[in-house]
């Protein structure tokens, strides 16, 4: 069963296109954190009774120290949180200039074009204020330290972090912080049909650095050929969000994985549940983002919303299921 829930953004959100490219998701004590893709900020939005609104936005570099500086977009795409902090994930991913139909002749130029954005490389860790549930200054993985630099020898995916995220490329698209570790969802890579899920841990480095503490696990998982495209807990087990690692509007649909005591290698399909078989459109309507609400039901945001899910009010319309 199918329900929906108004995200409300406020004009400088919308004029940001915020509401259009939410990428993440996760409830707080008094509403939902949000993300977009396209900046390096987050949101928070409170639950006013009939809608999510009064949105409050945080620049992420009031908080970390982002390599590039607080406006190069960050490229959010995972929210977790746990432990009493608010987690965020970077893409980690390289982009290819898109062709623009206003000028096909610079086409293969701007294919052969590739970018690499420094703020979409960090993991950052935010204190929340046990009072007030806001972040406070925290800790950062990034730069020398970063993911990709640890992953630069390692034999599955050190090809994929020269390719950028939409060519198959290293890109991660969500998390999921437990109690003693770490869990990073790949939306690419995916070898020969088998997606990439990460493990770690980390700890403060001091002044306002993380590093690892251990070595990055690979957990192998067979999903039809799909990429993690979200992640949230359930329990003891995972959610994960798989949906196409190309530029694909499907199939996408929720898978429980429950880890166990297995610490790494391959997970074949009989040890994974398919939840949910999601709706997505023709170019619009792709599902970005996922978490599980405080009552049991599942909430997921779209980036590329169609019309229909634009309200007057400015907001964005949110599904919810009973799953």
């Amino acid at each position: 069963m199918v329900e929906q829930v108004e995200l409300r953004f406020d004009h400088a959100s919308r004029a940001a296109q915020t509401h259009t490219n939410l990428s993440a998701i996760r409830q707080s004590s008094t509403g939902l954190w949000v993300a977009g893709d396209e900046t390096a900020t987050f949101e928070h939005l409170t639950w006013t009774g009939d809608h999510y609104g009064d949105q409050r936005t945080f620049m992420l570099a009031d908080y970390v120290a982002l390599p590039a500086g607080p406006r190069d977009e960050a490229d959010i795409e995972g929210l977790a949180r746990a432990n009493g902090y608010l987690w965020l994930v970077g893409s980690h991913s390289l982009k290819r200039r898109k062709v623009k139909s206003k000028d096909p002749d610079k086409g293969p130029e701007r294919l052969a074009t590739l970018i690499r954005e420094e703020n979409r490389f960090i993991l950052a860790r935010l204190p929340l204020d046990p009072r007030t549930g806001l972040p406070r200054r925290g800790s950062v993985l990034s730069g020398a330290h970063s993911l990709t630099a640890h992953l630069r020898d390692d034999p599955h995916l050190a090809p994929f972090l020269a390719l950028p995220g939409k060519d198959n490329g290293f890109d991660v698209e969500g998390i999921v912080v437990t109690p003693d570790r770490l869990y990073l969802g790949l939306r690419g890579p995916v070898l020969r049909g088998w997606a990439v899920v990460l493990e770690l841990r980390v700890e403060d480095a001091g002044k306002g650095r993380l590093r690892l503490s251990e070595p990055v696990r690979k957990h192998f998982l067979s999903l039809g050929g799909l990429g993690v495209r979200d992640m949230c807990p359930d329990g003891n087990a995972l959610l994960l969000l798989a949906g196409p690692t190309m530029d694909l509007d499907g199939p996408v649909r929720v898978v429980r994985w429950r880890p166990g005591d297995k610490r790494h290698g391959v997970v074949p399909a009989d040890e994974l549940e398919t939840v949910l078989e999601l709706p997505y459109g023709v170019g619009c309507d792709h599902p970005e983002g996922l978490a599980r609400l405080s009552d049991g039901r599942l909430i997921v945001v779209y980036d590329s919303p169609s019309p229909a899910r634009i309200t007057p009010a400015g907001g964005v319309l949110a599904d919810v299921f009973r799953a």
